[in-house]
Parts: structure tokens; C-alpha cells; sequence
């Protein structure tokens, strides 16, 4: 062994634990920062380059299709032409590849920005909460014992652990605040320099385009100067914790003969487009490391308790079923199993189909007895008329005068129950030669035609509901089956923010709208009192929110033939001179006419 190779392995073995803690903590941003350099050194190759720039020469066309951004402000009739591969094509390629990676950028940097936003405005203890639980079992244990420490020392270990907490978000929201107000701000300048030079881009693109490279060029390099104000902040907040300083953002530039000369060659031309490229990936880069270093927790960090208590719980269930599995030679699942199939098809017999078969006979049953009950109706109705014969006849014998024809059946019977107290005082003689057999016979008659009017009532009845009877049998087995399906409609159409079918999606899409009017004014306010900077930070938060619109409409606007008028009022919306009382108006005006923008109809 050489003694280059002992010094070597004595300096490792010497190195102090805190840099060890310090390279562990650092070890995700250092990969992402040596992998994004491998394949920045990769792609700046020339054979890479050439099969690149080949691949998105040809498949431009297509990718362009597919894109789902905010249109550019250029001029119709480039927009409707078709564009053949020309320096001018490249040009337009570049610029939708710039605006469509600043607005994912933002995207990226507005998620993990509202996550620490909404942190921000809870309450301490749900600080001190996410400080504790939701950063991972070793910011538990690593809290747990400072809290106790600092409660040891002193009496304000709480108010400590709430001044870390909104340390530690308040950091990452002014990070992501100042990451997200330059990209918005190099948004707008792009934005605003394609719809001052969108005319002669399609008139004369030779002589527009060394200064629209020019201007992008200048735009990457105040960007440049903007994050690095943002990293510098960053580099001192690392200083004071310890840790290791990321490198910083450094674009591409143009040659001081490119920036003078006013006509450029075709070479010059695609070197420019190529340094552009390039500033795009470092760009991209350098905010996925960012953004990775700030970035809310991931859900598993976040639930990890929950997780852990869930797979504990698996675990003792995994045992539990082993212990009672073949596999130990226990027979008990086998037997729940057969109980559980057995219990399903008496379920289905009993409750799904023998209902749904009853239902089916008792219709048929119905219409069957119908007839029958008609007809025991009419039986039913001639026995009552023959008894009222009867007892007619009775009691004009027993008076000995004719009866009036409204005389209801209580007064004849009381004349009955008269007569036949009378006989019964004599019941011999009455028997053989008076009226109590008679009297007790038409008794009994009457007796026996309420039991039938009774039974008829009830057996119709009885009837009417057969068929309410046989669905409420039925009714746990729909129960089951509607269930069943609420939950198959709900795992089908979820909601996927506000590009979603559903209610939260509409109401999604309809917060957007206020979003923009807000910005919107905002944006104007800015104008008036003559904050320029603020003003295009402003408009370029206003193109991201109509992008976001622009993405969630357009699948929703296309299938109820509204998207051309609403894809119009948007474009309308981002151009930076149009007024402010038009655009309100046009704001107004969405909400009010197209389908996918209206409320809900189930509340």
C-alpha cells in the first residue's frame, strides 16, 4: 500500500461527526446536483446535440398538439398557417418551450408554496404538531428531546418549539414566495416581448429575430441576477446551520460580437436558439433542487404514524391469519370461508333473487285474484241484500206495518233484539209457535255477514300492499347493490383538481376565475401607482391562473361546443394592454354563460 493511499484512508478515518451529519443531511441535494451535472456534460455533447435538435425538428409538429398551455401571443394567421422548419419555426419552438417550462416551474413552486402558506396560518400547537409528528421519525425523536431539554432549562420550551416551527416555515415560504415572484416576473417579460414583436416575427422574421435573441438574453441574465439574490439568502441560512452551500445559477451568454452585429447567420442564429436551450435546462435544474430543498413532506413523511400503526396492525393481522391458515395446520379459515360462501348465497337467495322472483308472482298473482276478489265482493253484496230482505219482512210482521225505505239496519235490528227479548220470556211456547228461531237465525246471519264484510275489507288490503310488502323484503339487498355503485361512481369519476368532472372540479374551476380577477386588479393597482416591478410580477401570476384555466376548461369546454369563445375570452384576458374594465367584464361574462364555469346543480 502506497503511502498516497494510507494518508487517504487516515483522513477518512478522522473526519469529525458533524461532517458525517452533514454529508447525510446533504446527500439527496448533492445527488440531484452531480446527476443534473452528468447530464448536462452528456447532452452538451455534439453528437447528442445533433440527434436532439433532429428529434425536435420532426417531432415539434406533433408535440405541439399535445401541449396544453397558454397559447402565445402571436398573430393569427401564423397561429393558422402552416409552419415549415425555418429558423422562424425554431424560434417559435423555443418560445413555447420557454413559456411552457416556466409555467411547470410555477406550477411546481405554487404547490409547495400554499402547503407552507396554510401551515403558516395555523394556529401554534398545529405548528409545534407538524414540527413534532409530520417531518419523519427522526425529527420525533430529535424534537421530543429538545423539548424536554429546553423544558429542563427553563419554563418556555413550548413558545421555543412554536419559534422554530414558524422559523422553519416562514423560511421556506419567503424561499418559494421570492422563487415564484422572479419567474412570474421573467414570465411577463417574455410574454410582453412576444406581443410587441409578434407582428414582426411573421412580417419580416430576418431582421426580428437577433433582437428578440437579444432581449431573451438579457431576460435570462436579469433572471439570473434575481435568483441569485434569492441564493444568496438562501447560502447565508445554510452558513448559520452548518451546512453545505449549493451552487449557484449561472445561464449561458451571448458573444459580445453576437449582441452588436445587427444581422446575424444562419449558424449564429441556431447558436443562440442552442444557448437558449441550454439556460432552459439549467433553469429547470437548478428549481427542481430548490424547490426539492423546500418542498412540502411527502405524504408518507407527513402520515408516517398512521402508516406505521397501519402496518403494525397488518403484521399482528398476518399472524393472526397464519396462526389460523393451513399453513400451521388449522383449518379455521377453510371454515369461514365455506360459513362466509354459504352465508353470501343465502343472502342473495333469500334477499336478492326470491324477492325479485316473489315480486314477479305476485304481479301475475294480483291480476289473477282480482277477478276473484270481484267476484267475492258481489257475494258478499247479495248476502247483504237478502239479509236486509229478511229483516224487512221481520219487522213489519212483528209491527204489523209497513216500514219506511230509509230504515237502517241498527233500527231493524233493534226491533229484532226487541222481538226477541219478548220470545225469550217465553221461550217453549216461543219456540214452537213463535218468532225466536227466526229471531236467532237472522242473529247469526248478521254475525256472520260482518265477519265476511271484515275478512273482504282486510283481504283487500292485503292485497293492495302484496307488492310493498315483497320490495321491502327486497330492500336490504338494493341497499347493498345502490351502495355498491355510489362507490364504483365515485372511484370512476373522482375528482382530479379542477380539470375533474365533478362538483369540487366546477368549484375549482370557478375559484380560478376569482384568482384572476384578483390579480387582475391588483395588477392594475400596481400600474397606477407606478410599480413596474410589482406590476409584471402581478401580470405574470395573472398568465399562470389563466394557464391553469386554460388546462382545466379545455377537455370540458370541446364537448359542449363552447371551447372557441371560451379559448378567446382567455387569450383576452393575458393581453397586458387590453383595459381593465373589459377584462372584469369578460370575467363576469364566464361565469355566467359557459357550461363548465356554472355552479353545480346538486348542492
Amino acid at each position: 500500500m502506497t503511502s498516497e493511499s494510507r494518508g487517504e484512508r487516515n483522513t477518512m478515518e478522522v473526519a469529525s461527526p458533524s461532517q458525517e451529519d452533514a454529508e447525510s443531511r446533504n446527500f439527496r441535494t448533492l445527488t440531484l446536483l452531480y446527476s443534473n451535472y452528468i447530464w448536462t456534460r452528456f447532452s452538451n455533447s455534439p453528437f447528442i446535440g445533433k440527434i436532439s435538435s433532429l428529434c425536435r425538428q420532426f417531432g415539434r409538429a406533433k408535440s405541439r398538439r399535445q401541449k396544453l398551455c397558454l397559447p402565445l401571443p402571436l398573430p393569427s394567421k401564423s397561429v393558422d398557417s402552416s409552419l415549415i422548419l425555418t429558423e422562424a419555426s425554431s424560434i417559435y419552438d423555443v418560445l413555447e418551450d420557454v413559456f411552457e417550462h416556466i409555467l411547470s416551474n410555477m406550477h411546481n413552486v405554487q404547490k409547495n408554496l400554499r402547503y407552507w402558506q396554510a401551515k403558516a396560518e395555523g394556529s401554534n400547537a398545529q405548528k409545534a404538531y407538524f414540527m413534532i409528528f409530520e417531518r419523519g421519525p427522526r425529527a420525533l425523536f430529535d424534537e421530543t428531546v429538545e423539548f424536554v431539554r429546553n423544558f429542563i432549562a427553563e419554563d418556555s420550551s413550548f413558545q421555543i418549539l412554536c419559534h422554530s416551527a414558524s422559523g422553519f416555515i416562514s423560511e421556506r415560504v419567503a424561499v418559494l414566495d421570492s422563487l415564484q415572484s422572479a419567474l412570474a416576473t421573467f414570465l411577463a417579460q417574455v410574454y410582453m416581448m412576444i406581443d410587441k414583436q409578434g407582428e414582426d416575427l411573421v412580417t419580416d422574421p430576418q431582421k426580428a429575430l437577433p433582437s428578440l435573441l437579444v432581449t431573451i438574453n438579457g431576460l435570462f441574465s436579469d433572471l439570473e441576477n434575481t435568483i441569485a439574490q434569492v441564493h444568496a439568502s438562501m447560502s447565508l441560512i445554510d452558513s448559520c446551520a452548518g451546512e453545505n452551500k449549493s451552487s449557484a445559477l449561472v445561464f449561458n451568454k451571448m458573444t459580445e460580437v453576437q449582441l452588436e452585429q445587427p444581422q446575424w447567420s444562419d449558424s449564429e442564429i441556431r447558436d443562440a436558439v442552442d444557448i437558449i436551450n441550454q439556460n432552459i435546462q439549467k433553469l429547470d435544474s437548478y428549481i427542481s433542487v430548490l424547490v426539492a430543498r423546500h418542498q412540502k413532506p411527502r405524504r408518507m413523511t407527513r402520515y408516517w404514524i398512521r402508516y406505521t400503526c397501519g402496518a403494525v396492525g397488518l403484521s399482528v393481522c398476518s399472524l393472526w391469519i397464519v396462526r389460523h391458515s393451513r399453513l400451521v395446520g388449522s383449518p379455521d379459515i377453510d371454515n369461514w370461508f365455506s360459513d362466509a360462501k354459504e352465508s353470501t348465497v343465502s343472502f342473495w337467495t333469500e334477499h336478492v333473487e326470491h324477492p325479485i322472483l316473489s315480486i314477479r308472482d305476485e304481479l301475475f298473482e294480483t291480476f289473477r285474484k282480482r277477478h276473484r276478489g270481484v267476484m267475492e265482493a258481489e257475494e258478499v253484496h247479495l248476502t247483504a241484500n237478502s239479509l236486509r230482505r229478511m229483516l224487512v219482512a221481520f219487522c213489519e210482521q212483528a209491527n204489523g206495518e209497513k216500514l219506511p225505505e230509509n230504515a237502517t239496519d241498527l233500527d231493524l235490528l233493534q226491533i229484532v233484539m226487541g222481538r226477541y227479548e219478548k220470545e225469550m220470556m217465553h221461550p217453549v211456547k216461543s219456540m214452537f209457535g213463535g218468532d225466536l228461531a227466526r229471531a236467532m237465525l237472522i242473529q247469526v246471519q248478521k254475525l256472520k255477514l260482518d265477519i265476511e264484510t271484515a275478512m273482504l275489507e282486510l283481504n283487500q288490503i292485503l292485497k293492495a300492499n302484496e307488492i310493498n310488502f315483497a320490495i321491502l323484503a327486497a330492500l336490504p339487498a338494493f341497499a347493498v347493490i345502490v351502495l355498491s355503485m355510489i362507490l364504483v361512481r365515485s372511484w370512476i369519476m373522482q375528482d382530479k383538481g379542477a380539470e375533474g368532472r365533478g362538483r369540487l372540479a366546477r368549484r375549482q374551476r370557478r375559484l380560478l376565475i376569482v384568482e384572476i380577477e384578483k390579480r387582475i386588479m391588483h395588477y392594475q393597482s400596481c400600474m397606477d401607482m407606478g410599480q413596474a416591478q410589482n406590476a409584471q410580477c402581478s401580470f405574470g401570476l395573472v398568465l399562470y391562473t389563466l394557464d391553469r384555466l386554460y388546462r382545466a376548461v379545455e377537455r370540458h369546454a370541446k364537448m359542449t361546443g363552447e371551447w372557441s369563445c371560451l379559448r378567446q375570452d382567455i387569450i383576452d384576458l393575458a393581453k397586458p394592454d387590453l383595459q381593465i374594465t373589459y377584462k372584469l367584464t369578460i370575467t363576469s361574462r364566464m361565469e355566467r354563460v359557459y357550461d363548465c364555469l356554472l355552479p353545480s346543480l346538486k348542492q
